[in-house]
């Protein structure tokens, strides 16, 4: 079983990370161990490569930054738990539907080991509680690698999202976890079991790497 090796950021500004994530891409070579980093983000809208400006209705004093990823708009804030996957899809043989399906089942997973039953929705990436939006997954490949990975919201002011249109869909509702079982809802808690989850799906041995 290979080594996945864990990365504690806490509140990271999102530009100087997404910078990081590709530095740290375009120098990794076929000996560098596959990363997660845990983390969350100072308020702030991201579009990805394709996202319409259009979908945010008001930003607002939250900056709009756009990214590498794919997908449209989301919002991330404190509170949210951010876990950026840093991995070698080609020396894994691991194909991006297979990622995206096993990140969606790492929260799915999780989320009913606190009694929520949650579900993916085909063409619609992501992770749903009934008609609500708990979790979101972007994606960047490049030379075999990935990053960039899902946000999943556990304890956060959820009032950002009603100014845009959460990944493109006007009027999708959002939820988080705190609002299901609050008694569940300590981001740092959830955040650690998120990434060992992970890491039992994709079959690897977690190992702290701060």
């Amino acid at each position: 079983m290979s080594v996945l090796c864990l990365r504690r950021l806490g509140q990271v500004a999102y530009a100087d990370t997404l910078a990081a994530m590709q530095a740290f891409t375009d120098r990794r070579d076929a000996t560098t161990a596959d990363e997660l980093w845990l983390l969350e983000h100072p308020p702030v809208f991201t579009l990805g490569l394709a996202g319409k400006p259009e979908h945010v209705l008001d930003a607002g004093a939250v900056p709009v930054l756009r990214c590498d990823r794919g997908g449209q708009v989301t919002y991330h804030g404190p509170g949210q738990v951010v876990l950026y996957t840093l991995l070698d899809l080609q020396r894994a043989g691991l194909g991006v539907k297979r990622l995206v399906d096993t990140l969606e089942q790492a929260v799915i997973d999780l989320l009913a080991k606190c009694g929520v039953v949650a579900e993916r929705r085909a063409g619609a990436p992501g992770v749903y509680v009934a008609d609500a939006k708990i979790a979101a997954l972007g994606l960047r490949v490049r030379r075999g690698c990935c990053y960039h990975g899902l946000s999943f919201n556990v304890a956060m002011d959820l009032a950002p999202f009603a100014r845009i249109n959460p990944c493109g869909y006007a009027g999708l509702a959002v939820t988080q976890l705190r609002d299901l079982q609050p008694a569940a809802a300590d981001p740092v808690v959830v955040g650690e079991r998120l990434a060992g989850q992970l890491a039992a799906r994709l079959g690897r041995t977690l190992v702290a790497s701060d």
